[in-house]
């Protein structure tokens, strides 16, 4: 009989996602800003927040990691910065962990293209793997 592992899925809010599966409680491109915030993006861009959260950062359960896409800050914005534990593994690109790194996030881990990563609670284990990707021009 296959393994049984237990999962679910709760969408925050635009690329944020909190999944829990085998044991493990994940964050995906943490961004909390609230209706109207700016989410700044490089370059002089930025974005205005149109939804609340489904969650405040302050109301998340222990994350056994986060899964950053890229460092952007509609992905990675200054109320996640703020409000996540330091000591959270971070699993995300090369640049970024460098970034997250010297922002205090000491566990960050930079995968390059098709290199993995497992992070283990208990018994549980999840393995991410770096895709290839192209962001819009």
């Amino acid at each position: 009989m296959p393994e049984r592992h237990d999962a679910s899925v709760l969408f925050v809010g635009n690329a944020t996602t909190l999944i829990r599966y085998n044991g493990l409680t994940l964050l995906t491109d943490p961004n909390f800003l609230h209706r109207g915030q700016r989410a700044y993006l490089g370059y002089g861009l930025s974005s205005r927040r149109l939804t609340e959260p489904a969650l405040d950062v302050g109301e998340l359960p222990p994350l056994d990691g986060v899964v950053l896409s890229h460092m952007h800050g509609d992905h990675w914005d200054r109320v996640a910065r703020a409000g996540l534990e330091k000591n959270v593994p971070i699993v995300t690109t090369p640049h970024a962990a460098r970034r997250l790194r010297r922002q205090g996030f000491g566990r960050a881990v930079g995968l390059d293209t098709w290199h993995d990563h497992e992070l283990h609670r208990g018994d549980g284990s999840v393995r991410i793997t770096a895709l290839p990707a192209r962001h819009a021009p």
